[in-house]
């Protein structure tokens, strides 16, 4: 009887000592695909994750999958189920690296831990272009982006206008969360906009009798009219200038502006009789806001401009972006002349 006792004992500890192992074994298989690189990327570059408010578990395998950056699908799948990440997903944008591992991958989904977006716009001249490029970038609709800068009482709370919004924009490069809110994108470009405005620049703005949007709508005609760095403080005195006689500034810039004509090459009279606020040529002073988003250059191109006696300006006929400057009309006749006879020739005639 002890005997069989014995045998009956020493099966019970094989018994637990196999379970036991067993147990090691899948808690082993289980801690290893949890740290176990599981992702590999083309030529080591960064992938990423984007993940919308309303996407499930089951969307986010899917984009990995899709993505081709996995090596046991599974293995993460098992993972997130193991912290309950499956049941909490959160939106944003996240990097996938080469030789990352479920934990970390896993860790920086559960903790939002995001990619910034480093967010650039340039090379712009109307909100809704505006609107496109921060929607090319962002989870933001340019739809959304545009309704809100076409909320009149929406902008009055950042101090600007439907027409002078744009001017909040500084052309620069922001990091920012992919899945970032309107409200949340217009606090960080206000704060952006005040750093910009040292109180050096505002001082030199003060004392042509110019506000910062002031600045930035003038800046934005400087840099319809040229590309040529050297040229913009020139055209910005001459157009100081014009303000500061009461004269009309007389841009062409801005009549395409009005006319919505970007790709006009010769602005007529029938052009100038535009009924726009934009139309320099009837109305005096500045137009009601920047006809393009000027870069930071242009900017301060005006707030440093060059002193000079210039009234007037036309472009050369070597249409190679140079202009000729004048003190008189007679001379800008003459200028207008060459510049007229050089796009008969060229068959250019609106």
């Amino acid at each position: 009887m002890k005997r069989k006792l014995h045998k009956k004992s020493k099966l019970f500890v094989y018994v637990v000592r196999l379970v036991i192992a067993v147990l090691i074994a899948v808690v082993s298989y289980q801690l290893y695909n949890y740290f176990h690189a599981n992702f590999y990327t083309a030529n080591h570059e960064t992938v990423y994750l984007y993940i919308r408010p309303n996407d499930t578990f089951t969307d986010v395998v899917n984009q990995i999958k899709k993505k081709n950056v996995v090596r046991n699908i599974r293995s993460f799948v098992e993972s997130a189920t193991l912290i309950g990440y499956d049941k909490h997903v959160r939106s944003g944008r996240y990097a996938i690296t080469d030789g990352m591992d479920n934990q970390t991958l896993l860790y920086h989904l559960a903790k939002r831990i995001q990619a910034p977006v480093h967010l650039t716009f340039n090379n712009l001249r109307t909100k809704e272009q505006l609107a496109g490029r921060l929607s090319a970038q962002l989870m933001i609709d340019s739809l959304t982006i545009i309704q809100h800068l076409d909320n009149m009482v929406y902008d009055k709370r950042f101090g600007f206008t439907p027409e002078t919004v744009v001017a909040l924009f500084i052309p620069n490069t922001y990091d920012v969360l992919w899945d970032v809110s309107m409200e949340q994108l217009m606090k960080r470009m206000d704060h952006e906009y005040k750093l910009f405005w040292t109180p050096e620049r505002l001082a030199k703005a003060k004392a042509e009798n110019l506000s910062p949007i002031d600045v930035v709508t003038l800046a934005s005609i400087v840099e319809e009219e040229t590309n040529r760095a050297q040229d913009k403080p020139v055209i910005a005195g001459l157009y100081l200038n014009r303000l500061h006689r009461g004269m009309p500034l007389q841009s062409c810039p801005t009549v395409k502006f009005a006319l919505q004509n970007f790709a006009l090459q010769r602005v007529t009279g029938k052009d100038l009789q535009v009924k726009s606020p934009y139309n320099t040529y009837h109305h005096k002073g500045l137009p009601p806001g920047p006809i393009r988003i000027p870069t930071i250059e242009s900017v301060d191109a005006v707030l440093n401009f060059t002193p000079n006696n210039y009234l007037y300006m036309c472009a050369k006929e070597t249409f190679n972006g140079e202009h000729y400057f004048a003190t008189t009309w007679a001379e800008q006749k003459r200028n207008a002349a060459r510049y007229a006879a050089a796009l008969d020739k060229l068959g250019i005639y609106q």
